[in-house]
């Protein structure tokens, strides 16, 4: 199949297609004697488990050892679980500091009265709050 017809079938756009096979992520397809790149039914499993992956928040790099892990029929599971549970400890991680946002937002949202004076709090606790590296300070509450 060409590559429009690969896409309508992996779930996944012809661009990103290309920018999987230049990166290496999925090897380059054959080509037909007009240059046009050919697909098998092999590559689709291949874009629909990328896709999958990509929708359950995997990098790239982690993609490349999941496919390399999915096509090693001696394998060990243990791996492929020692990549899942990382990538979970790094999805609690962004969940804790996106609440964390959220929580100090509802807060400054709801100490501002959203009236006619100049006084902000939400102005105000975004000047004030400290940057932290290690990710966002929670606010306490009032």
């Amino acid at each position: 199949m060409n590559i429009g017809a690969m896409a309508a079938a992996s779930g996944v756009s012809a661009k990103m297609i290309r920018h999987y096979e230049k990166i290496g992520l999925v090897g380059a397809s054959a080509r037909s004697t007009a240059g046009y790149r050919q697909y098998g039914e092999r590559d689709v499993h291949a874009l629909r488990f990328i896709r999958r992956a990509r929708d359950l928040g995997f990098s790239l790099e982690q993609i490349g050892q999941l496919l390399s892990l999915w096509q090693d029929t001696r394998r060990s599971s243990a791996e492929v679980k020692r990549l899942a549970e990382a990538h979970l400890a790094d999805l609690d991680e962004r969940i804790r500091n996106l609440t964390a946002m959220r929580d100090t937002l509802v807060t400054l949202a709801r100490d501002c009265c959203g009236d006619e004076r100049p006084d902000c709090p939400i102005l105000d606790g975004l000047a004030s709050t400290p940057v932290h590296p290690d990710g966002p300070k929670r606010e306490p509450s009032r």
